[in-house]
């Protein structure tokens, strides 16, 4: 007999406190905050919000506040509160006393949303450590509420019988996940020197979450992975093959969103996913030009490539959406391109303009080579883009010129060929 399994959404109320005079920006940081309840499965019932100089060391929000929040509980019957900062162990324990629905913030719910979209054996060891590094300190701060979780948003990963743990349990399992993360991350070092050392070229996509980065890698790559209108679609890093105009090819690797105020547990656990980034050769930042506030995820992508020490690498700019462009969107940089993801002529002049600016970071050559180096020809088509192929029935050779990176290979070959 068939049984009909309800999914019903938890009933949520979101807090925010402003602490400076930029209202838009704060209205769009309330905005992404219903975003994300949405994405871990929660219907916002209602939104909170304070102006105060500094938030309030020992409650969030002022006492009044609390007092409104304790009427808007009954009234509204809300199953979880949740708060647009991180709180501190004491905030939450001091809440937790006076309110009756669940307390968790900001940071808490972007660990539960990835702890749902975790597939890989590393994301869900990274996520997992990452959930424990946070409740680690917490313990005391929730005390009895921790035996009262029981499913939804904010208590996924761990579970329920490691949030009901001593903290020497919690600190035993961290050492235990940073153990096995180690294995997991030496096969994913041994994997990136193995592509180092074959010489393919690399490029990340990277971006904040929902600009539409899984969505261009795969018309690009055909690679087929999840595309969703929702915050951190895509958890999992992803490399495939893509082939430029002119037959160059390179590892495309679509990364995971960036957003504001990522937990730094989240930085620290994901550094190795994160590393695909800092060991690639060229950078696409996808950027949702349809986004009211796509200046402001722009900076938050560069403050965390900053972070990652992503100084030297080349950027390519790609503002995507351009079918749903904002009216105030005006591009930032030059250096970039306007497209949508789904126009097929779009694709195209991003895959010309990237590879224009591939042949900055590459060396020029000029050679000729026999009919019996088909193999060498052949790799060059593949390995290097190649501008120009024609047979000199005069010297009986291939007349070929184009531009080939610096590590590979033909490297000295073509450039001693190119002098003479």
């Amino acid at each position: 007999m068939a049984v009909e399994i309800k999914n019903e959404k938890e009933k949520v109320i979101l807090v925010g406190c402003q602490l400076h005079d930029d209202d838009e920006r704060f209205e769009y940081s309330l905005d992404e905050l219903a975003s994300l309840t949405e994405t871990a499965n929660g219907m916002v019932v209602m939104q909170m919000t304070q102006k105060r100089e500094r938030v309030h060391p020992a409650t969030y929000i002022g006492k009044g506040k609390v007092e409104e929040l304790l009427r808007l509980e009954e009234e509204l019957e809300p199953d979880i509160i949740i708060f647009n900062d991180e709180l501190s162990p004491s905030q939450i324990r001091n809440l937790s006393n006076q309110l009756s629905a669940r307390i968790i913030d900001r940071t808490q719910l972007i660990l539960d949303i990835f702890a749902q979209r975790a597939q890989t054996r590393e994301g869900k060891l990274q996520v997992e450590l990452a959930q424990l590094d946070y409740l680690l300190p917490r313990l005391v701060g929730q005390g009895t509420s921790l035996s009262r979780l029981g499913g939804g948003i904010g208590t996924r990963g761990p579970g329920e019988t490691k949030l009901e743990s001593d903290r020497r349990h919690i600190r035993r399992r961290i050492d235990e996940i940073k153990k096995q993360l180690k294995t997991v991350v030496s096969h994913r070092e041994r994997y990136r020197e193995r592509r180092k050392r074959n010489k393919i070229f690399q490029v990340a996509i990277v971006g904040y979450t929902n600009a539409g980065k899984s969505t261009l890698f795969n018309r690009l790559t055909e690679a087929g992975i999840l595309e969703e209108n929702q915050l951190f679609a895509t958890l999992d890093p992803t490399t495939r093959q893509y082939v430029m105009p002119s037959g160059f090819t390179v590892l495309l690797t679509d990364t995971v969103g960036f957003i504001q105020d990522l937990p730094t547990t989240l930085v620290a656990a994901f550094r190795s996913t994160l590393e695909e980034v800092t060991e690639a050769d060229f950078i696409l930042h996808v950027v949702d030009s349809g986004n009211a506030d796509y200046d402001n995820h722009e900076k938050t992508v560069y403050q965390l490539l900053d972070d990652l020490d992503v100084t030297n690498i080349p950027i390519l700019t790609v503002y995507n959406k351009k079918d749903v462009k904002h009216e105030k969107f005006v591009p930032s940089t030059p250096k970039s391109v306007l497209i949508s993801a789904f126009d097929s002529s779009d694709l195209q002049q991003l895959g010309t303009v990237l590879q224009n600016d591939l042949k900055k970071e590459m060396e020029s050559f000029h050679t000729l080579l026999s009919p019996t180096e088909g193999k060498m020809l052949a790799s060059l088509k593949r390995e290097a883009i190649l501008e120009q192929v024609e047979f000199r029935e005069d010297v009986e050779a291939y007349e070929c010129s184009g531009y080939i990176p610096r590590e590979h290979p033909f490297y000295q070959q073509l450039c001693n060929d190119k002098e003479n």
